[in-house]
């Protein structure tokens, strides 16, 4: 095989294509729409599948530089950090710390069937990881962090390519299954649909919430004190991955730089915050989390080999089959009677099936499919994109550093 190495300033131009050519799609193709598959994810996937096509055709692969690609992983996992204002928690509630606990419970149980079953195919338990909580709770942006990991630490040969290849199913299916259990929920408690759709209590109660191609406004001042944030979150997460520091813990413990990053981001926001009064520019980091994750993920799309995957193939789809009963099954009879088995507590049920299988965008469309029809829900709609966005990063970053540990 001969392989092509890509310097970072092609890499970076070539990632920007990519993302321009998923708007493209996303804004082209309905079915890409439906499903809220994102733009970087829409242009890497066919741009691997061009790669596939060349290396198939004529024996010659491409190595985009991965520089870049982790230095955007860890300004993204440090913008949610820096996002995560405890102070939030209390709007929402005590239902909030139900739901963040039933998701909680849930990641340790897509994982524990992940593994198994990894197990009972005769693969590496660690892959059960990358098919349970790394890609369908985690995401795209999680994938990609933890499948460098596996491919260093534990020498799993296309774990990237196989994380990104279950995260874009787990969008689909998390997109497929959120309405009808809700919708099922819903018709067990004989609740009609309105004679009109209230889209004016949608677009108010969805609008405060992520929205990557929502326009902020930001100034040159408040850019460079977001930059100040996001360097000290990675000269800390640096620091924490060095030799000499990482010998000061013990040997089964361990967690990525990424990790490190958003745990500081957490810290430095709230400590800022509480302690010092500084008001945090929430939409510069938005802005710069958003457009780090399209890169990040577009250039570890470009470096999907995707040939590595074909020996993988119909484990991972078995096993994605299963935790997608294993989600629908655990949203219907767990998420719903825990949340008090209402009419929010259905709505929420399809929200969870959304981010637990997807991504946060995926469940704020599953619960408005439902609220459309029946009426708004102002509960989940502040709890699932609170939970989703921020708090269900850092809960799944510690349960899988756990696991990690068991199974290293």
């Amino acid at each position: 095989m001969n392989t092509i190495q890509v310097d970072p300033y092609y890499t970076l131009i070539i990632a920007t294509v990519v993302l321009l050519v998923g708007r493209l799609l996303v804004g082209k193709v309905k079915i890409l729409q439906n499903f809220n598959i994102p733009e970087p994810v829409a242009g890497g996937l066919l741009a691997a599948i061009i790669i596939y096509v060349l290396y198939m055709s004529t024996g010659f692969s491409l190595d985009f530089d991965k520089g870049l690609q982790d230095t955007f992983m860890l300004i993204f996992f440090s913008s949610i950090g820096l996002s995560a204002d405890f102070t939030r928690l209390k709007s929402g509630g005590v239902g909030l710390f139900i739901f963040l606990g039933v998701v909680a419970l849930f990641i340790v149980i897509q994982n524990v069937v992940g593994v198994s079953l990894a197990s009972a195919f005769g693969l590496e338990p660690v892959i059960g990881l990358m098919t349970g909580s790394i890609t369908l709770t985690g995401g795209h942006g999680t994938a990609g962090a933890w499948g460098k990991v596996l491919e260093q630490d534990f020498h799993i040969q296309g774990a990237t390519a196989l994380g990104m290849a279950a995260a874009t199913f787990g969008l689909v299916l998390g997109g497929l299954i959120g309405g009808p259990v809700s919708r099922r929920l819903v018709n067990k408690m004989g609740r009609k649909e309105l004679k009109e759709a209230s889209e004016e209590t949608n677009e108010a109660e969805v609008g405060m919430f992520e929205h990557p191609e929502k326009q902020r406004l930001i100034t040159a001042k408040s850019a460079i004190e977001t930059m100040a944030l996001f360097a000290a979150c990675l000269s800390f997460s640096a620091l924490m991955t060095l030799p000499e520091v990482k010998a000061l813990f013990p040997e089964k413990f361990t967690l990525p730089q990424f990790v490190w990053a958003l745990f500081f981001g957490v810290l430095l926001r709230n400590v800022l915050t509480s302690a010092f009064k500084i008001n945090m520019f929430d939409r510069a980091i938005d802005v710069f989390g958003n457009a780090s994750l399209s890169l990040f993920l577009g250039i570890a799309l470009l470096n999907l080999k995707l040939w590595q995957l074909l020996d993988l193939a119909l484990p991972m789809l078995v096993i994605l089959a299963v935790q997608t009963f294993v989600m629908s099954t655990y949203a219907y009879f767990v998420t719903y009677r825990l949340m008090g088995k209402d009419y929010d507590a259905a709505v929420l049920a399809g929200g969870h099936c959304g981010f637990g299988l997807g991504a946060t965008p995926t469940a704020v469309a599953n619960m408005q499919s439902i609220t459309e029809k029946f009426g708004p829900s102002h509960k989940a709609f502040l709890i699932v994109p609170m939970v989703g966005a921020f708090f269900v990063d850092f809960v799944n970053a510690f349960i899988l550093s756990g696991f990690i540990s068991i199974l290293k």
